[in-house]
C-alpha cells in the first residue's frame, strides 16, 4: 500500500480490549469507554460484547454517529450548551438512545431541561478534580444538581476527568484527587436529597490507581489503541500500542531521516514531557526531533544510521485520539496480513 496510512493489529487491540474488560469485572466497576479515541463501530462492538455498558462521546455529532450505528446507551461527557439547533439535535438522540449528558452550571442545566424535559434523558454533574478544565467545584455540585431537577431533569451523579495525570509522576496523585473529589461531589448531592449512583472518571493513565471504594464507572478511551504518551508514561509497553502510521523514508542527510508523514497524518500533540514528537516502536532509541505537515524528521542518539532510504517504518503518534480524526480508514491486520479495513465513522464529528 502507499504510505502513510493508520495500521491497526487487531491481536494487540482485542488483548487491551480483554485486558481493561477483565479489570472492570475484578473491580466490580462499570466501563463506559470513551469512544472519540478510535471512531469506528466495529471495535465500539467488541468494547460493548466484553462488557461495556455503553459509550461515552465527546459531542453531540459523535452520540449522533454512534446512535445510527445502532448503539443505545451513551454518555455525552462534557457540558453541552443546549441552545437553539444543538438542543434540538439532544432532544431527537434522547428520543432514539438512552442518554446522559454532563452539566456544570445552573445556567446549562436550565438549557438542558428545556431541550430534554419529558424525554427520560438524564444528568450528570461534571467536577474539576484538578485538571482544571471544565467541571464545577465539587463543593458546588449539589447546587448544580438541584438546578438540573429543577429544569426537569432526572440527576443520577457526578463525573470527573482525571486529565493532570498525564505527565511523569502525577499518575497515583490524578487518581486520589479523582476520587477525592467524587466523594465530596456525592456527599453534596447527598446533602440535597440526590443519590449520586453514577460516579464516573478513570482516564487511561489513571485506570491501574482507580478508587474502587469511590467510583462506580470508568470511562478509559485510549487503552483500546494506546500510544507514545502512554509508554512514556509508564501506562503500557510498546507490545501494548496496536495502532501505528506506516511511513517511508523518503530522503536521508548523514544520520537525519525523514519519514513520509508529518502532522497531517501523527497530529501535532507535543507536550512538553515527550520526548519528541512521537516515537519508532521498533527503533526505540529514535526520536522525531522534528515534524512538518509531511515531514519527520528522525535521529538516532547514538549517530549510528538504522534506516535506508525506501525503508518502511512503524511511528506510534504522541495522541492517538488526534491521530484517528486526521485519517479517513484504518487499515486492519492481523498476523501480518491485512483482514480489513475500517472506516473512522465519526471523524469530525466536533459539534
Amino acid at each position: 500500500m502507499p504510505t502513510p496510512y493508520l495500521a491497526v493489529d487487531r491481536d494487540v487491540l482485542d488483548r487491551n480490549l480483554e485486558s481493561v474488560a477483565d479489570l472492570a469485572h475484578d473491580r466490580s466497576l462499570w466501563i463506559r469507554p470513551h469512544a472519540k479515541t478510535h471512531k469506528c463501530p466495529e471495535i465500539a462492538e467488541r468494547q460493548v460484547q466484553l462488557g461495556a455498558v455503553g459509550l461515552t462521546v465527546a459531542t453531540v455529532s459523535e452520540a449522533e454517529t454512534f446512535t445510527t450505528a445502532g448503539f443505545d446507551d451513551l454518555f455525552i461527557a462534557y457540558p453541552v450548551w443546549a441552545r437553539g439547533r444543538s438542543g434540538e439535535r439532544l432532544r431527537a438522540l434522547a428520543e432514539k438512545t438512552r442518554l446522559r449528558v454532563g452539566v456544570d452550571s445552573a445556567e446549562g442545566a436550565h438549557l438542558l431541561g428545556r431541550a430534554l424535559r419529558g424525554t427520560g434523558a438524564e444528568a450528570v454533574v461534571e467536577v474539576d478534580s484538578g485538571h482544571h478544565r471544565s467541571g464545577a467545584s465539587p463543593d458546588q455540585a449539589g447546587d448544580v444538581a438541584l438546578a438540573a431537577a429543577a429544569a426537569g431533569l432526572r440527576v443520577v451523579g457526578a463525573f470527573t476527568f482525571p486529565g493532570h495525570g498525564y505527565g511523569p509522576g502525577r499518575r497515583r496523585a490524578a487518581a486520589a484527587q479523582e476520587a477525592a473529589a467524587l466523594d465530596a461531589a456525592s456527599r453534596e448531592l447527598r446533602a440535597k436529597g440526590i443519590e449520586a449512583t453514577v460516579r464516573s472518571g478513570g482516564s487511561t493513565p489513571t485506570l491501574e490507581m482507580s478508587d474502587t471504594s469511590v467510583l462506580s464507572e470508568i470511562r478509559p478511551g485510549v487503552y483500546a489503541f494506546n500510544d507514545a504518551q502512554q509508554v512514556e508514561l509508564g501506562s503500557c509497553g510498546w507490545d501494548d500500542v496496536a495502532l501505528s502510521a506506516v511511513t517511508t523514508v523518503v530522503s536521508r542527510r548523514h544520520d537525519r531521516f525523514i519519514l513520509d508523514a508529518g502532522s497531517t497524518v501523527l497530529g501535532a500533540d507535543q507536550p512538553s514531557w515527550t520526548s519528541g514528537a512521537g516515537r519508532l516502536p521498533d527503533h526505540p532509541q529514535a526520536r522525531i526531533t522534528a515534524l512538518s505537515e509531511h515531514h519527520a524528521t528522525v535521529e538516532f542518539p547514538d549517530g549510528r544510521p538504522a534506516l535506508s532510504l525506501g525503508d518502511r517504518v512503524r511511528v506510534a503518534p504522541n495522541h492517538v485520539c488526534s491521530a484517528v480524526n486526521l485519517s479517513d480508514e484504518l487499515v486492519v491486520f492481523s498476523n501480518g496480513e491485512i483482514v480489513d479495513r475500517w472506516r473512522v465513522a465519526a471523524r469530525g464529528a466536533n459539534q
